[in-house]
């Protein structure tokens, strides 16, 4: 069965058949539910109930049912929550609302008093148990019942005081506002009180027009005040003089109110007898330009919208300008819309505005129910004017492909309690497929969801929808389906109530559409059965459905009445319920599933509380079928022009056509047969303009009629026609000028009217008639047979005589009015000296820049002919003085191209015309012309054609049946060329050059008559027509054009292609191959190939032999088109193509083992490593790579890498030792490869290059440093080679380096040092990188504050570092400890330096000594400084200082004394200080002095030596040196030990003293070294090397201390350990002797 189902219900969400609504389904179950309560209680003593009832009406709870009881019948969802009532069930005028109760317990009192009061829809047929009474209880009862009523009563009438529901009414006005009639600038109030419940609202209208107070402040004032309610105008005017509504409304209804006011001006003001133009225009309906109150409108619509399309979903906006003399701020006129003769009105759909000047209408989400003709009605004090247009709808797009379109015109009609008939039409489009018929949806107001009213499409456009909630409002929509799917759903319908009609006549409208439904209720009688329903009838049958319609009983009591409806097939007997769940409420019923062609005979039953009625009377027997035929095809179609884009349709109207809804047109372009709609909203006449042609198109036309059965076939269909605008007669000319006047005639000139009719004009005119006093006369004919030049000489006029003329066009369709008359013109004759007015002034080739301005000669040439003419120009709006000349030079030419305009802008022409005796007068200026290229605008295309003709071509795409080409050469037409022929086919013409030649140069142009000005032309100068006849003779002898002459190159395994390739050539194109003139065929050898799509011609040889070589020919062939390319293969040309070929083949031979994809390069890495590499391809795992270097293998271990098809070998710190010729060897068992790369000679020098180059790029910019000795300027780089080879360069010269400005290499730094730097020394200096090609520059500037900054910067170390050599010092001698017998001599002296000469001042435990006799303290040549203690005691004991001191620093030298006992005499013992400070201990015995040149410079080897203990183990015991001052800092730079500083006479190659002999013994102290603050500096040392040496041999010159100094004692002892590290003493100063005697 699921294949049987509509794909509309299997894919439909209520395909289970028990979709209709909730509703229904909660009332039918309520009404089963009540049944059986009925029926379980309706055996229940009579006692029983009526104590239940009291009881309950006591304490406000609900009772059990009577013995009569009725159901409730309150409609529950799913939650069981009450959300309405299904039917009313009381007779009254009290009026209730579902769910108004707000408790429980309120609800509980409701039901009780409703359940009390009444009992319906008790079973008809129960039978009733006869009880015997006595007489004694049927009192006891009859009492107890009226005591039930009165409570009953009471009870109602408390809650009903309660109940809001029961003071709920609709408005009504007490006091109604009155009319007044007022002065003019009083003030008036209309005021009237109303009452209502809910409190309504008020709203106050003038001419049906809401007043907002708002929008005119101070004008209005509304107030509402405790029900009375007032309307305040301020200071009236004539214009306020109108009718006045008050509207009240509330949620029960409306009502409104009028009054009239009227505004009077004083006596004197306006004439009372003048009748009111305003009533008089509506009594005839025309407008009447008359006056009222002395002001006449003058009403102009202008700007007015035109024909309109839309779109379904779309928002459409049109409107007009209105222009109203006089226009006076406070008047405003009545604007209002219709659609098709119907007023519209503010809706959601539907917005108007009027901005004081403008009228505009707003369609929102149009449906196809806005389609029609569109009217605008501007309405004031003196008439009305009025315009109309047609706006079409067009469909959406449907959501599935082939869907029909919407259902328009969606209406619920005959609405009753349950039921109501939804209609609509059918829509034009149907996808492509027939409809198969329409889905109705119904959804309550508020909500917003919809649900399907049917499950089968019905095809009817009518349908009845039941199963309603009663008093709830609804709206429907309507969706078509066809085998395609689903439409979109139509616009959805007027909210209507589902009520009894009468209800609604009674209220005047509509119940509010909260769910609200209405009640009634009468005070409870004793029941009575209903009688037979009336008036029984089939009011609609389909064969999907029945209808039928009754009238209720006459004698139905004063309950309400419900219906069962009941049928029969006919010819039986044999009656159905059919609605048996339920009965029906209104007097309508719609019956569903009958059989389709059965007779049925139906039958209706009242019922009510009493029980059920008598049967109607049957209706007669039904068929169930389509009562209502769809209508016959309409008859002949008749199409008749209208205008450029619109046909006039109509047809014969359907015949015996039934509730005929329209008709629809559709239109096809002849011979297409692709219909579309024409309107997509029926028309109801027979006759419709189509709109939105394409001109010049033929169509046909076909038309349908449509009402609720269908839509009939088609009509036959129409003649084609084509869309042109009908024939019409012109319109007057215009403009009509004297041209020449003489004596007795004139020549007149006009221009040609705005429109011709359509068709050509065949000629003109001309009325003349005398005017004498003013007054004119009557008009006579001037000419008898028309004109066709827009120019006439009219004759037989009387001199000096005033004159008017008028001038009439005539077409095919007849002759126009006339013009109007012309200015008055006195026919005398002209004897001016200067020329005429030109006149006939047209325009063509209008484009965004530039037009032709034409003209013809004035008639009347002055007393010398003409001989050039001025054209000036100005800007459209622009005023007279604003014209201006475009050529300063008189033109001889009647046309002129006109350049540089403005794009967009308007500009009118004017010409003048000049002979010898000046220039005459201006011509009349041309219309308006917009300097704007049109759409579709084209030019003349000049044209070869294959055999050579040369040809002039125009094509125009807005051609008419009447347009035709006119060609012209210099703007003067060629009506039979001699020259040129000129062809026409369609939209396209031609002309054809016959022999062009030098005679044809000119400009040619076309112009297209009956267009918008289509017109072009094409300037041929004698450059233009050699090219063409270039052309030209190529067509006629034609060659096959080639992309590519003959080539050959080399493919893999060294083949041979031969190859050319042709531009154009046909599929029927020939080769010939030639070899030294012999033809060529396929075969083993040569292989041929032509590709005819491509035009490549190829030719392949395997390989090249002797024998080859020689010229090979390509011959091309293609109709009579030839060409052929030949390659000369010959000599050195041929051999080093073989040997070539040879090579690939090779090549490819190599490539079929491991082989070199690359060969092996190099590459210099960032980090100046040299890698060389090579590409290989074709490896495997047997392949083998080996490395060579001149001929000897590299170890795999020596760096080599391979990687992705890559072998490397790296070269770190490449040197002249890496040079060598590298190669690589790949090998494996299908061949072997080599690749060998050269670094020797100029390979290396290369490689080296390219490293010096990548050492360049990584240096870093030059900087600036200050020495002690001058300015160093530096760079560093990444690596450092010794081939690198830098200049330096000052001033872009190079630098001859001397002993001042040096260069170096220190590290990976390179380094120039300028010495004692000077002015001349500033400027730009230099490095470049040489490697090989253009080097690498690092430049700086030393100069300005560069240069003044580093030069202050070496003063400053200078300084410090002549400070440092020039202190003062204890160059050596003291030692640090003396030990001494009592009684001896002691006698110590050291070396003093220091320039200036230091100040020299002895300490004794830390006291300054004076020189006596004891202390001998003697300081000479300012470099000896002696300590002598003569006669040594023990108090002599201590420590010694010497603190030296001049401008440059201070410095000491400690040493201590320690006096012992006397031990005898040892001897003379010498003391010999060297410059460390250690003692040199003499022989006992007197040793002879020799001679200098006998001192030995070293002492002897076996000579033994005491030396001091090492330096700082007595740190306390230093030479002290006070620091130089701040400005004298010392140098920074790294220092070392320099050479003791010797006194300029003494050289280290001084001899030793007489008294030292190479015996000596040195008695060393605890440390005799010079203290650490006072050792020289490396650059001390360095710098001052010679100096030093040079003091040295001075010091040693000027000693005279030859005898060493004598000791008493022999042996002397010292408290330190000999130090083997003492240096030898020739190298030191002999400065210090120490003598003493024995006793």
């Amino acid at each position: 069965m699921s294949g049987s189902i509509p794909f509309y219900q299997k894919h439909h969400r209520h395909y289970d058949r028990g979709y209709r609504s909730r509703e229904t389904e909660s009332a039918i179950s309520q009404y089963q539910q009540s049944s059986s309560t009925y029926s379980s209680h309706s055996s229940k003593s009579t006692k029983g109930i009526r104590a239940a009832t009291y009881t309950g009406l006591g304490e406000g709870g609900a009772s059990p049912l009577p013995k009569r009881a009725k159901p409730t019948y309150l409609a529950m969802d799913k939650e069981n929550q009450i959300i309405g009532y299904v039917v009313p069930i009381f007779r009254g005028s009290h009026e209730f609302q579902s769910g108004l109760s707000d408790t429980e317990e309120a609800r509980a009192k409701e039901s009780a008093g409703y359940l009390a009061r009444c009992d319906l829809f008790a079973s008809g047929v129960e039978s009733e148990r006869i009880e015997h009474k006595s007489h004694r209880t049927v009192m006891r009862e009859s009492a107890e019942r009226i005591s039930l009523s009165k409570r009953i009563h009471e009870n109602e009438e408390y809650h009903k005081r309660l109940n809001e529901d029961s003071l709920m009414h609709t408005p009504e006005f007490v006091i109604k506002p009155r009319s007044h009639t007022v002065w003019e600038k009083q003030c008036v109030r209309l005021h009237c009180t109303i009452s209502g419940w809910p409190e309504p609202r008020v709203v106050w209208y003038k001419n049906n027009v809401s007043i907002d107070p708002m929008a005119k402040p101070g004008k209005y004032k509304v107030e509402s005040s405790y029900s009375v309610h007032s309307l305040e105008i301020n200071k009236c005017d004539f214009d306020d003089t109108a009718q006045y509504r008050v509207s009240a409304m509330n949620s029960k209804g409306e009502t409104s109110a009028f009054a009239s006011v009227v505004v009077k001006r004083f006596k004197g003001d306006v004439d009372d007898s003048l009748p009111s133009p305003r009533l008089q225009s509506r009594k005839f309906g025309f407008k009447a330009p008359c006056l009222e109150y002395g002001v006449k409108f003058e009403t102009h619509i202008v700007e007015k919208f035109g024909v309109s399309f839309g779109r379904e979903g779309e928002t459409l906006s049109f409107g007009c300008s209105v222009i109203i003399y006089p226009s006076l701020q406070r008047f405003q006129p009545e604007i209002e819309w219709y659609r098709d003769d119907k007023l519209l009105v503010q809706s959601k759909w539907v917005q108007m505005h009027w901005s004081g000047d403008r009228a505009t209408l707003t369609l929102s989400h149009l449906n196809k129910e806005d389609e029609g003709l569109y009217t605008l009605r501007v309405i004031t004090k003196s008439g009305f004017e009025t315009h109309s247009a047609y706006v079409f709808v067009r469909d959406a797009d449907a959501e599935v492909a082939g869907a029909p379109g919407a259902p328009l015109d969606v209406q619920s009609l005959d609405a009753n309690k349950d039921y109501v008939i939804v209609t609509w039409k059918q829509p034009a489009v149907d996808g492509g497929s027939p409809i198969l018929g329409y889905f109705v949806d119904r959804c309550e107001v508020g909500m917003t969801h919809w649900f399907q009213c049917n499950d089968t499409p019905v095809k009817f456009a009518r349908f009845p929808v039941t199963g309603l909630v009663e008093g709830r409002s609804y709206v429907f929509r309507v969706r078509a389906v066809n085998k395609a799917g689903m439409s979109h759903p139509s616009r959805v319908s007027e909210p209507v109530a589902a009520m009894d009609p009468a209800d609604r006549t009674r209220k005047g409208t509509s119940a509010p559409w909260t769910g609200q439904i209405i009640v009634t209720e009468e005070e409870p009688v004793e029941g009575v059965v209903p009688g037979r329903p009336r008036d029984l009838s089939v009011i609609e049958a389909t064969k999907n459905y029945v209808v039928l319609s009754w009238k209720p009983p006459g004698d139905k009591g004063h309950e309400g009445v419900m219906y069962y409806v009941e049928k029969c097939v006919s010819g039986t007997d044999s009656w159905q319920r059919v609605n048996t769940e339920i009965p029906v409420k209104s007097p309508r019923f719609a019956l569903f599933d009958l059989a389709e062609g059965k007779s049925y005979r139906f039958r209706v039953r009242c019922c009510n509380s009493a029980g059920v009625g008598e049967p109607s009377e049957p209706t007669e027997a039904t068929t169930v079928g389509d009562k209502l035929d769809i209508p016959s095809a309409p008859g002949r179609v008749v199409p008749t022009r209208n205008t450029d884009t619109s046909v006039v349709v109509s047809w014969e109207a359907s015949r015996a056509a039934k509730e005929l809804v329209g008709y629809y047109i559709e239109s096809s372009i002849a011979g297409r047969n692709t219909w579309e709609p024409c309107n997509n909203k029926p028309v109801k006449g027979t006759r419709f303009i189509c709109h939105g042609l394409t001109t010049e198109e033929s169509y046909v036309f076909r038309v349908r009629a449509v009402n609720a059965a269908g839509i009939s076939d088609f009509s036959q269909e129409s003649e084609a026609i084509k869309v042109k605008a009908a024939i019409a007669s012109p319109t007057p000319p215009y403009g009509i000028t004297v041209l020449e006047c003489v004596r007795d005639s004139m020549v007149l000139a006009w221009k040609q009217p705005t429109f011709i009719g359509g068709a050509d004009i065949t000629g003109y005119f001309i009325d003349y008639r005398e005017v004498i006093g003013g007054v004119p006369g009557k008009w006579h004919e001037a000419n008898i047979k028309s004109v066709s030049e827009r120019a006439y000489r009219v004759s037989e006029l009387k001199e000096n005589m005033l004159y008017q003329f008028q001038v009439r066009a005539a077409n095919m369709a007849g002759v126009g009015i006339p013009s109007l008359p012309s200015e008055t013109f006195k026919c005398e004759e002209w004897t001016i000296a200067v020329p005429g007015p030109p006149h006939d002034l047209q325009v063509q080739e209008v484009r965004k820049d530039s037009l032709v301005l034409l003209w013809k000669a004035p008639v009347y040439q002055g007393r010398d002919p003409v001989n050039g003419y001025y054209i000036d120009i100005k800007e459209a709006e622009a005023d007279f003085e604003m014209w201006r000349g475009v050529n300063e030079k008189a033109t001889n030419k009647t046309f002129m191209k006109i350049k540089d305009l403005k794009e967009g802008e308007s500009y009118v022409f004017r010409v003048r015309a000049q002979n010898k005796a000046g220039v005459g007068k201006a011509s009349d200026p041309t219309e308006p012309v917009e300097a704007v290229t049109k759409p579709g605008t084209a030019e003349i295309v000049v044209n070869v054609d294959d055999d050579g003709v040369i040809s002039l071509n125009f094509e125009c795409s807005n051609l008419t049946a009447d347009s035709k080409f006119v060609w012209s050469k210099n703007y003067k037409e060629m009506t039979e060329p001699e020259r040129m022929t000129l062809e026409t086919k369609g939209s396209k013409s031609k002309a054809i050059f016959k022999t062009p030649s030098e005679e044809d140069l000119g400009i040619y142009s076309c112009f297209v008559t009956h267009t918008d000005g289509a017109s072009a032309s094409y300037t041929l100068s004698e450059e233009t027509l050699k090219e063409l006849l270039k052309i030209s003779h190529d067509h006629k002898f034609p060659i096959i054009p080639l992309k590519t002459e003959l080539a050959v190159e080399l493919l893999e395994k060294g083949r041979v292609r031969f190859w050319l390739q042709a531009e154009k050539i046909s599929a029927n194109g020939k080769i010939e191959y030639v070899f030294n003139d012999n033809v060529i065929h396929q075969g083993e050898k040569y292989k041929m190939n032509f590709d005819k799509n491509t035009g490549v011609i190829e030719m392949f040889m395997e390989s090249l032999g002797k024998e080859d070589e020689g010229t090979f020919t390509f011959q091309l062939q293609d109709g009579k088109a030839t060409n052929q390319s030949s390659l000369v293969l010959i000599g050195d040309v041929f051999k080093q193509l073989q040997k070539e070929s040879e090579f690939q083949k090779k090549e490819w031979i190599r490539k079929q083992g491991p082989h070199f994809v690359e060969y092996l390069g190099y590459e210099v890495t960032p980090e100046c490593c040299v890698r060389l590499k090579c590409k290989v391809a074709n490896m495997k795992k047997d392949s083998v790579a080996l490395w060579y270097k001149d001929g000897r293998e590299i170890k795999v271990n020596e760096k080599l890498d391979f990687s992705e098809g890559v072998l490397t070998l790296e070269i770190t710190q490449i040197s002249k030792k890496d040079a060598g010729i590298y190669e690589v060897v790949l090998k494996d068992d299908r061949g072997k490869d080599t690749s060998t790369l050269n670094l020797t000679d100029q390979g290396f020098k290369d490689l080296m290059n390219q490293v010096f180059s990548v050492i360049a790029n990584s240096s870093t910019q030059l900087k600036i440093q200050s020495t002690e000795e001058g300015i160093r300027l530096y760079t560093f780089v990444n690596y450092y080679n010794d081939e690198l080879h830098v200049t330096w360069h000052h001033k872009d010269a190079a630098i001859a380096f001397t002993e001042r400005i040096k260069s170096g290499v220190v590290g990976e730094q390179l380094w120039l040092q300028i010495s004692e730097p000077t002015e001349k020394d500033k400027g730009k200096y230099a490095i470049e990188f040489f490697d090989g090609k253009g080097g690498l520059r690092r430049t700086v500037e030393l100069a300005g504050q560069a240069f003044d900054d580093a030069f202050a910067e070496f003063q400053r170390l200078k300084a410090a570092a002549i400070a440092e050599r020039n202190r003062a010092r204890v160059a050596g001698g003291l030692p640090d400890v003396v030990t001494i017998q009592e009684g001896k001599s002691l006698n110590l002296t050291c070396n003093i330096w220091g320039d200036p000469v230091p100040e020299v001042t002895w300490l004794k435990n830390e006291r300054e000594m004076v020189s006596n006799d004891h202390y001998i303290l003697k300081f000479e040549s300012g470099k000896f400084a002696s300590f002598t203690i003569t006669c040594v005691n023990t108090s002599d004991s201590g420590k010694y200082s010497i603190l030296v001191k001049n401008k440059y620093g201070t410095e000491s030298g400690d040493f201590t004394l320690n006096v012992i006992e006397s031990m005898g005499d040892f001897g003379v013992v010498s003391y010999l200080a060297d410059a460390d400070g250690n003692v040199i201990i003499g022989p006992t015995t007197p040793v002879p002095t020799p001679s200098p040149r006998s001192v030995p410079t070293t002492p002897s080897p076996s000579a033994p030596t005491l030396t001091s203990t090492p330096a700082n183990t007595n740190p306390q015991n230093k030479t002290r040196a006070t620091p130089t001052p701040k400005n004298q800092t010392p140098s920074t730079e790294r220092s070392s030990t320099p050479p003791a500083q010797i006194p300029k006479n003494q050289t280290p190659g001084s001899p030793t003293p007489e008294n030292q002999t190479s015996e000596t013994l040195i008695l060393s102290t605890s440390n005799t070294s010079t203290p650490q603050p006072s050792t020289p500096t490396s650059d001390e040392k360095s710098a001052n090397t010679s100096m030093d040496n040079e003091k040295i041999t001075a010091m040693l010159k000027e000693t005279e201390l030859v005898d060493a100094m004598h000791l008493t004692e022999h042996e002397a002892t010292t408290s330190s350990e000999p130090d083997e590290s003492t240096p030898a003493l020739e190298t030191e100063n002999l400065e210090n002797v120490c003598e003493t005697k024995d006793d």
